[in-house]
């Protein structure tokens, strides 16, 4: 039986006398324009925290609303992001400007991820579908509209959860259960909850370690060094005042002393 890495190189091996197209000359948008910023900022959230946890690690590639060429016949899957394990991060000086599952040796990206907006895009049905059957080992349904705050819960809607992760599995895709879930394959968890990102109180997907512990972006590391720097001031201070009284107390006691014709010095 063939395996999954085989059939997908049959399907797209080109015909005597022709070749694959590159990137450079595959559309590398479909110019449709995300419904509103969280579509952005999320998945640029998760670049960013895995770009520090993983600063030692090149055999990586995250990318957002990024076209992705299964097939030369026929028009890319565009994620709102998705990761890549088993390629390099960088491919020389230049940057993709699609992946291209034939300039990448045919690696399956091992996460897509998917945010619900205002306009339903079939995150569901369609596109579950699609990357089962590309053979995505997880795919990632980020839904805030299933939030109480956001008012009345669409009907379409009402079954789901704010977080959903499918994983692959012999049988197709299986719901996983739980917040944040724990990716094997990553050594990762993801999960939501409520934060602050770039100024904006919402909430976010986060990564999270083994432990259930949630790795910090960038902006809260700086503000966690400044309160620590900032606590330690406060601590500098404070042992300063204190000596400063100790002082103040020994002088006192001396003073009096000299006033009882002690030397305090002699003492």
């Amino acid at each position: 039986m063939y395996g999954i890495f085989t059939l997908l190189k049959l399907m797209i091996l080109p015909q005597p006398g022709t070749r694959l197209p590159t990137a450079a000359e595959l559309p590398c948008s479909d110019d449709t324009p995300v419904d509103n910023e969280l579509q952005n900022l999320a998945p640029n959230l998760l670049e960013e925290v895995l770009a520090r946890i993983w600063a030692d690690r090149s055999d990586w590639f995250w990318a957002v609303d990024m076209g992705i060429y299964h097939d030369p016949q026929k028009p890319p899957f565009v994620p709102d992001g998705f990761l890549s394990l088993g390629v390099p991060r960088l491919k020389g000086d230049d940057l993709r400007l699609s992946y291209v599952f034939w300039e990448e040796s045919y690696t399956i990206p091992t996460l897509f991820l998917e945010i619900v907006s205002q306009t339903y895009g079939g995150e569901y049905d369609q596109k579950l579908w699609d990357y089962e059957a590309l053979g995505v080992p997880y795919y990632v349904i980020f839904n805030p509209l299933c939030l109480p705050k956001a008012g009345r819960i669409r009907r379409r809607y009402r079954q789901h959860q704010v977080l959903e992760v499918y994983c692959l599995s012999s049988e197709g895709y299986e719901l996983q259960v739980g917040n944040p879930v724990w990716l094997p394959e990553l050594n990762l968890g993801i999960g939501w909850e409520r934060g602050s990102y770039r100024g904006r109180s919402l909430e976010w997907l986060y990564w999270y370690d083994q432990n259930g512990e949630r790795y910090l972006t960038t902006e809260e590391l700086v503000d966690q060094t400044q309160q620590e720097k900032e606590q330690e001031r406060q601590r500098a201070e404070q042992e300063r005042q204190r000596a400063e009284q100790e002082r103040q107390r020994a002088d006192k006691l001396a003073a009096y002393l000299r006033s009882q014709g002690i030397d305090p010095d002699q003492l």
